[in-house]
């Protein structure tokens, strides 16, 4: 008797084990991201039918977000996060540039961070990501260039893989002629996913990759972060990649470099470098935000500064405060330096999703902005920069 109990005890736990895995692995990504990706709905301008046409009629590139970091289709439309296909549609969107997040720290802030933790790892074992994944960093950006690569594939030439400068122009040709077409360009958030090894570069160009910010919220081999402990320049490797990643046509970014880093970059740079999401400093004081020393410098390479729609980007999260900052860029590096970047899906809290992306079009209107203008902020200025860095 106390045998067979002691069996059915057994099976009975095990059954719970089983059954609170499963639960486990198909209910906590999506509480994560819940938590993480939130929209807490602004009070939006009313677009009228005027600008509508215009908004329909432009190219809207957003040059970042890190919905690859997350375990759901991007062809299903989700009451998750904020884009998939569906609400890029909805919103006009031309082209996104989609980044991977390889590594995350715990305790993450704007202030100090060590690059000795890591959030990522955790999150790659919930969503039951291959298992090369779990301790390469390298192969975690491959693995999310393989989602948007498998995404494209899959949609049927709804979303279509930009890599080079004649992909740009087909792109934007069909557009033009009406196709219902979406660019997707790869970049990644931090270059600690190089791993220390120069010649992993290859390997992520290889994969897709276009553009490519140097840092994340840590101090990693290539460079310093305005969010890790020294806060340093360039090192030594950091130096060889920028000059490799200008002569193969690889976008840099400075989001999330230090001061001392942008300096640097800025100095280097022969090609047009881009902060492809962010705020300024003038219309929100937090540290990742740009100068305006920092905005004349993008301008000077022929850049764009992509103005983000969260908090700590812009300090509100009303169309307003995007606003504002655009106008501040506008009015510090001129009309050709302004342009969007989101951070959509990068554990943000924003004020709407993708797919009302026209609202923002109201609020430059009825700022003043002519239409030219208005198409230029939206996505021509990013267009110019993609033309003048993408390879042949």
């Amino acid at each position: 008797m106390t045998r067979r109990w002691t069996k059915r005890l057994l099976l009975a736990v095990l059954t719970i084990l089983v059954i609170g895995g499963v639960g486990f692995f198909a209910l906590a990504p999506g509480i994560v991201e819940n938590g993480q990706n939130k929209i807490r709905p602004a009070s939006l301008p009313e677009v009228t039918p005027e600008t509508r046409r215009l908004h329909d009629s432009l190219q809207v590139i957003d040059m970042h977000s890190d919905t690859l970091m997350w375990d759901r289709d991007l062809l299903e439309h989700s009451d998750r996060g904020h884009m998939d296909l569906h609400r890029m549609e909805d919103g006009n969107v031309a082209l996104q540039v989609f980044s991977s997040v390889s590594k995350s720290p715990k305790g993450q802030n704007y202030d100090s961070n060590t690059g000795d933790t890591d959030n990522i790892t955790l999150l790659t074992f919930a969503q039951l990501q291959p298992p090369r994944t779990w301790t390469s960093l390298l192969d975690r950006s491959l693995y999310h260039a393989q989602k948007l690569d498998k995404a494209a594939a899959d949609s049927e030439g709804k979303l279509r893989l930009i890599r080079t400068r004649a992909d740009l122009d087909a792109l934007i040709a069909d557009r033009e002629a009406g196709k219902r077409v979406t660019g997707a360009l790869f970049s990644v958030e931090g270059l600690q996913n190089l791993e220390g090894d120069f010649d992993n570069l290859d390997t992520l160009y290889d994969a897709g990759m276009r553009m490519a910010g140097f840092t994340h919220f840590f101090d990693n081999e290539v460079a310093g972060s305005m969010h890790g402990v020294e806060k340093g320049g360039l090192t030594d490797l950091g130096r060889q990649v920028f000059a490799e990643m200008e002569r193969r046509g690889i976008i840099v970014d400075i989001a999330h470099a230090s001061h001392a880093a942008v300096a640097e970059m800025l100095a280097m740079a022969t090609k047009p470098v881009v902060l492809s999401h962010g705020g300024v400093q003038a219309t929100c004081d937090v540290n990742r935000n740009l100068t305006d020393e920092e905005v004349r410098g993008v301008a000077a390479t022929g850049g764009v500064v992509g103005v983000g729609y969260w908090d700590a980007a812009v300090c509100d999260l009303t169309v307003e405060a995007v606003v504002d900052a655009i106008d501040h860029v506008v009015e510090v590096g001129g009309i050709q330096t302004a342009a969007l970047g989101s951070d959509y899906d990068g554990s943000t809290t924003v004020g709407w999703d993708t797919s009302d992306l026209a609202t923002i079009t109201q609020e430059l209107v009825d700022r003043g902005y002519d239409e030219t203008e208005v198409a230029a902020i939206m996505g021509g200025n990013t267009v110019r920069v993609l033309r003048a860095t993408l390879p042949d």
